[in-house]
C-alpha cells in the first residue's frame, strides 16, 4: 500500500513538473512572438477586430483611420470622419498608435497572414506605380507637413516624380506649375 502511494506521489510530481515546464515554454514562446510583432501586424489585428486605427503621424497630424488593406510597408484607409477619398499611409510615417489599454491589448492578438495574400508582399513603390499608370491626381504630404498637389509622372526605386498642378485640373502640360522629386522616406501620406 505504501509503495503504491509513493508511486502515485512521484507520478503526480512528474505530471506537475511537466505541466510547469510546458507552461514556462508557452510563456517563452509568447514572449518571442511579441518581440517579433511589427506595427503593421498590430494595426492588422485592430482591423481584424473591426477597430479603427487612431494614430499620430510624423507630419504632426492625429488621425482616426478605417483600415482597408495592408501592403508590406503601407496601409490603405479612409479618414474618420470621412474627409475625401482613400489615403495611403507609409507605415514608417506612423509616429504612434494611440489607444487605451484594451485597444493596445487587442492589437497583440495573432493574425495569421494568408499564404495567398498578395498585398502583404506589395511595397509602397508598386502602389505608386499603379497611381502613375492611372494618371490619378494625388495630394502628397511630406513628413515635414508640406503638401503638393499633382500627378505622379514616374516612380523610381526610392522616389517619385510629381508634376505639380492645381487640384481639380487634369494633368496637361499647360497646367503644370513645376515638378518635384520626392524620396519615399520623406512622404507621410498620399491622398486620392
Amino acid at each position: 500500500m505504501r509503495f503504491e502511494r509513493l508511486i502515485d506521489d512521484l507520478s503526480a510530481q512528474m505530471e506537475h513538473e511537466q505541466r510547469e515546464e510546458e507552461r514556462s515554454l508557452a510563456l517563452e514562446e509568447e514572449r518571442h512572438r511579441l518581440g517579433r510583432l511589427s506595427v503593421r501586424e498590430r494595426a492588422r489585428a485592430l482591423h481584424e477586430l473591426g477597430r479603427p486605427l487612431r494614430c499620430e503621424l510624423v507630419d504632426g497630424r492625429a488621425m482616426t483611420l478605417a483600415l482597408e488593406s495592408f501592403g508590406r510597408d503601407w496601409l490603405a484607409a479612409r479618414a474618420q470622419p470621412p474627409v475625401g477619398g482613400l489615403l495611403i499611409v507609409r507605415i514608417p510615417a506612423i509616429e504612434a498608435i494611440v489607444g487605451d489599454r484594451e485597444e493596445l491589448q487587442a492589437s497583440l492578438a495573432p493574425v495569421p497572414e494568408s499564404p495567398t495574400a498578395l498585398a502583404a508582399r506589395i511595397g509602397f513603390g508598386f502602389v505608386l506605380r499603379d497611381l502613375a499608370r492611372r494618371r490619378a491626381a494625388v495630394l502628397v504630404r511630406g513628413v515635414s507637413g508640406a503638401s503638393w498637389q499633382g500627378t505622379i509622372d514616374r516612380v523610381g526605386g526610392d522616389h517619385l516624380e510629381l508634376a505639380l498642378h492645381p487640384a481639380g485640373t487634369p494633368r496637361r502640360e499647360a497646367e503644370v506649375r513645376g515638378y518635384r522629386l520626392v524620396p519615399f522616406e520623406r512622404i507621410s501620406t498620399i491622398a486620392m
